[in-house]
């Protein structure tokens, strides 16, 4: 049962990602063509392969991880208490790299948690990892584990009951549960945007971070427990 699980044993994360170039016309030529027969089936009238390769990032193969925040739960004076630490840089190896040495100093048994983590950031993370010739980190390798031995939590599984008809967002759920909106300045939409056009990584990096202490919130109310107090939210450098 979700309540017997210690939070203290769970990494709550989320990434941030992009396609690979800032257009479809950087891309190399095989890309292209890799590109405009993966979408093909999906454009709508008029649509060009070039006019969605914005969307490239919600691919592995074809996008990139620019930004990965954590977040642990801590007992704090008798309080439940939330850290975060991020990862955010252009360099995605690095990254990877990064988060990876950060899991080999947790117990192999580690729980990760993530809104629709299991469908898009934990199998992400793993493909990217490949793809940048990283080994996948115990915590996310599942190859040949029995189902009882899979320590990922995913929100939105947790949410639908058994019920796989339709997804729900992270807003969505947030707001049914009577907690504040992690979409209060950019969206998911607007991430290739904010790095390409802007340059702004450090704002991608804040809106990251407020997904996973929503997902952290969401978690808490799914337990029954009380939210987090912003004052007990901190942050790592």
């Amino acid at each position: 049962m979700l309540e017997l699980i210690d939070l203290q044993q769970v990494m709550v994360l989320d990434i941030e990602t992009v396609s690979q170039q800032a257009s479809y016309g950087e891309l190399p030529g095989l890309f292209q063509e890799l590109w405009a027969h993966k979408v093909r089936k999906t454009l709508q009238e008029g649509e060009t392969a070039a006019d969605v390769y914005p969307t490239a990032g919600l691919h592995a193969e074809f996008g990139k991880i620019v930004c990965l925040s954590v977040g642990v739960f801590h007992q704090r004076q008798g309080r439940m208490g939330f850290r975060l630490k991020s990862f955010a840089q252009t360099d995605e190896r690095e990254l990877l790299a990064d988060f990876a040495q950060l899991l080999q100093k947790q117990p192999p048994t580690l729980t990760l948690c993530g809104h629709n983590g299991k469908c898009f950031d934990f199998p992400y993370i793993c493909k990217r990892m490949l793809i940048n010739g990283l080994p996948i980190p115990l915590q996310l390798d599942i190859t040949g584990k029995k189902p009882w031995e899979v320590n990922l939590i995913d929100t939105m599984e947790l949410w639908r009951f058994g019920d796989f008809r339709n997804n729900v967002s992270l807003n969505l759920m947030a707001a049914v549960l009577g907690i504040p909106t992690p979409k209060d300045d950019i969206s998911g939409e607007d991430v290739h945007r904010v790095y390409y056009e802007e340059h702004n990584l450090d704002r991608i990096r804040v809106y990251c971070e407020k997904d996973v202490i929503t997902t952290a919130q969401i978690l808490r109310r799914l337990r029954n427990e009380p939210l987090i107090d912003p004052a007990d939210v901190s942050f790592a450098e």
